[in-house]
């Protein structure tokens, strides 16, 4: 009787725990999955030109804890982050940024190249088939995307909406708006200097959108004109530059020297130019940043939107005064306040966490020459008229009188080919003549004929990085290599940029807000991660072009 009863009561307990875990089964339903994509309501791309890896650094103590401090700390900061091709220009630089690609594939290689074709300049935006919208002056609108030859990330999250989200391009510099907005851009707006007006092209809009004609109305770079550029602080407190006057330091338009403070002077064919050679720039951007989010209601539709927003002033004031220069001191110091304000912006407009923001630069600077040849270190200038002089005469004195060398552009040497093969001459041989003669001169590290790069005597490395530069219908015939420390130039004052080295190609890349960990990484980076760390962010296609990885540690899962 006992081995029946306990027989049952092991089936009771037995039936009473399968019912209660099916029960438990049916009440615990895993989480319904979220109806929507979850992405940021709002990216901000940020492109500081001429902005060096050290200035986060060197200006650390004087920058306010809501600007760049915010991103350094609360964000995720690459400080390993480099340009992954060997001349670094404003241009190639934002490319580079918005496409992951590099100039090889994306056909942005500089400023400006010279078309076989045509036998003609090209400028990076040129675009005769559209007009000026927004000022009298004709020719400043005559701009588009239509030269860079792959999509941007901006482009994609427009496919990837089916074209609901909104993008938006702010700068002062046509190219520094027109190529980060991409091809399928909601518009792109950039500075008129004659005019002081914000202005577009047909390529995007008939007319002015409202916020924009509201903003020029304001006639703010007349103001700022007329409140010149003082310091921010007594000249004691600027411990990170030289004295106010030296000799490597150009001066601006009306001025006899470069010492505080600054009258800006317009001139009568450039009324505003002057300003943007200014903090007033940076602000002036800011301004135009900030109305573009309101007028265009960016963050607050159902798609997540993106404004595309460089600031040029930085690389104005770097190339006049240079990056050891008070001025530029000042303008950094400035600067970071614009960007707390801007993020104290988005955060009443979209909400701290619900916004993205990546800062980096197009490039970076060498100091003066000047300055370290001062200092005992090595570095100088090159003359680009000798250059070119010393090339020119070499090939007339070995093959006779004629036009050999049709352009040069961004240190390329482009040859005449119909002349070489009238006077039956090879491109390897030309280009041995221009090399023995180039190679003694100062300044010059070495020539390679681009034509036939697996035989290029450089390095490993800095071969890679011009390999990616090298665009087949728009790059030159021969490549000269500066040394370290020196470029070439028409001036004796400020600084330039374009070279392989670190000076040029360590520039920042902070990541911050919504889908970002906070944390820093040593690890090498490049500019053509940027576009794939967003695009994954944003879970969308990279660009096109696209070479790079994303950043894995900086995104969360």
């Amino acid at each position: 009787m006992k081995l029946v009863y306990r027989f049952s009561l092991k089936i009771l307990v037995f039936l009473l725990v399968i019912h209660t875990s099916a029960f438990a089964q049916t009440k615990a339903k895993p989480a319904a999955a979220p109806s929507k994509l979850a992405r940021p309501k709002l990216v901000v791309g940020i492109v500081v030109d001429q902005m060096r890896y050290d200035y986060l650094y060197r200006y650390y103590d004087k920058y306010k804890e809501g600007g760049l401090k915010r991103l350094m700390n609360e964000g995720f900061n690459c400080r390993n982050n480099h340009y992954h091709y060997a001349l670094t220009v404003t241009a190639a630089g934002h490319s580079a940024v918005y496409t992951g690609s590099m100039p090889g594939i994306n056909g942005i290689i500089g400023n400006e190249w010279y078309d076989k074709a045509t036998g003609q300049t090209v400028y990076c935006t040129d675009d005769n088939t559209v007009a000026t919208v927004g000022s009298s002056n004709v020719t400043v609108g005559k701009m588009s995307p239509r030269n860079l030859l792959v999509s941007t990330v901006t482009d994609q999250l427009r496919i990837a909406t089916n074209f609901r989200s909104k993008t938006i391009g702010v700068a002062i510099k046509d190219r520094a708006s027109i190529l980060p907005a991409g091809h399928a851009a909601s518009g792109a707006y950039w500075f008129d200097s004659k005019t002081g007006n914000f202005v577009t092209s047909t390529y995007y809009m008939e007319s002015l959108p409202a916020w924009v004609t509201a903003y020029n109305d304001k006639k703010m770079p007349a103001e700022y004109m007329r409140r010149g550029w003082n310091l921010g602080a007594p000249m004691e407190q600027y411990t990170q530059s030289t004295k106010d006057d030296v000799a490597w330091e150009g001066t601006l338009s009306g001025a006899a020297k470069p010492v505080f403070p600054h009258e800006l002077i317009g001139t009568a064919s450039d009324a505003f130019g002057v300003m943007t050679t200014s903090p007033w720039g940076n602000t002036m951007t800011k301004e135009m940043a900030i109305a573009a989010i309101k007028g265009e209601n960016l963050g607050k539709g159902t798609d997540t939107d993106f404004l595309a927003v460089s600031f040029s002033s930085p690389d104005r004031i770097g190339h006049m005064f240079g990056p050891n220069s008070i001025e530029q001191e000042d303008n950094y110091v400035k600067l970071d306040a614009e960007f707390a304000d801007l993020l104290n912006f988005l955060d009443s407009w979209s909400g701290k966490g619900s916004y993205t923001v990546f800062l980096t630069a197009d490039h970076g600077a060498m100091d003066v020459p000047a300055f370290w040849q001062d200092h005992k270190l090595p570095a100088g200038l090159m003359s680009a008229t000798e250059l070119t002089r010393v090339a020119v005469k070499a090939l007339n004195d070995t093959y006779g009188e004629a036009k050999y060398i049709s352009a040069i552009e961004n240190y390329q040497l482009y040859f005449d080919k119909a002349i070489l093969k009238e006077k039956k001459i090879n491109v390897a041989d030309a280009f041995q003549v221009v090399r023995e003669a180039l190679l003694p001169m100062d300044g010059v590290a070495d020539v390679i004929n681009l034509k036939d790069m697996g035989r290029a005597p450089l390095n490993t490395y800095q071969l890679e990085l011009y390999k990616n530069n090298v665009n087949a219908k728009r790059s030159g015939d021969l490549q000269i290599v500066v040394q370290p420390g020196w470029f070439a130039a028409t001036y004796k004052t400020g600084t330039d940029h374009g070279t392989p080295y670190n000076y040029d190609t360590h520039v920042p890349f902070l990541l911050y807000g919504w889908g970002v960990n906070k944390g820093e990484t040593l690890r090498r980076t490049t500019i053509a991660d940027i576009a794939p760390t967003i695009s994954a962010l944003l879970h969308i296609l990279p660009p096109s072009g696209n070479v790079g990885n994303p950043v894995e540690e900086a995104l969360k899962k």
